[in-house]
């Protein structure tokens, strides 16, 4: 499988106090895979990637949110952690990003509370979803079909609920980005 991604770009948006872990799994594995990921954020500079309620690790940022464009990326990669979750949510360019990858039919992959981004931009209305159990009535206010899987896919929606879940949630992301 080490090259069935050669080629395919991931654009990784976060924001400070993503969940480390959300972002170095299937990071790894979609480079392992043959993809490029790139960690877009706000700001240029660095980001840091929290273990639960404990920062951790700092991580470069590649791009802004305003510098890219979404025909250069074949996926988009949600990570979640509250603070980062909370953050990016409100940043209309964040926003616009996942709505020109919905509008584009790219991937969308979301962990944990990743997908408060989603229900910001307005994206979720008629989907099942999946994600940390405390989103279930925001998702479901915001129209979305709420379901307790491992992984879920729908359409170009990948979701999961938590680390435990990455390893399938990174062979999701994969098979689809493949096909």
């Amino acid at each position: 499988m080490a090259q069935t991604l050669q080629g395919k770009r991931v654009a990784i948006l976060v924001t400070d106090g993503f969940e480390q872990v959300e972002l170095t799994g299937p990071r790894e594995a979609l480079e392992q895979a043959g993809a490029r990921t790139d960690i877009i954020s706000a700001s240029p500079g660095k980001v840091t990637g929290w273990n639960h309620t404990t920062p951790a690790d700092e991580f470069t940022v590649d791009n802004t949110f305003d510098s890219i464009r979404i025909e250069d990326y074949d996926a988009l990669l949600l990570p979640g952690g509250v603070v980062n979750s909370d953050n990016i949510r409100s940043n209309e360019m964040a926003q616009e990003l996942v709505r020109d990858a919905a509008r584009a039919n790219r991937t969308i992959a979301v962990i944990c509370h990743g997908s408060w981004l989603l229900i910001s931009a307005g994206v979720v209305q008629g989907k099942t979803i999946t994600s940390w159990p405390s989103l279930t009535d925001d998702l479901k206010n915001a129209g979305a079909n709420w379901v307790d899987q491992q992984v879920v896919v729908d359409g170009d929606l990948i979701s999961s609920r938590k680390p435990n879940d990455i390893p399938a949630f990174s062979k999701a992301v994969i098979e689809a980005l493949a096909a």
